[in-house]
């Protein structure tokens, strides 16, 4: 579904936990996700620290969408 969507013009980007799997299904733009039970979040962490977290994520998935790139490519969430 990413690749058609892509093809549309529509850039997408993919936030997952497993990347392999992102790379394989043919997602060009992925953001690593935390874990596999709490992709966006981490309940470890205190309420600021994990709403802080979760804005990195988001960020790091609008700047993967401004970005122009050529072929698959993985943003590191900073």
């Amino acid at each position: 579904m990413v690749k058609e969507i892509e093809r549309a013009g529509i850039p997408v980007v993919h936030v997952c936990t497993v990347t392999p799997i992102s790379m394989t299904v043919g997602a060009n733009r992925i953001v690593p996700a935390v874990a596999i039970p709490y992709p966006l979040g981490n309940p470890a962490l205190s309420e600021a620290e994990e709403k802080e977290l979760r804005r990195k994520i988001l960020n790091t998935a609008l700047s993967a969408l401004e970005t122009e790139i050529d072929g698959q490519t993985i943003f590191e969430v900073k």
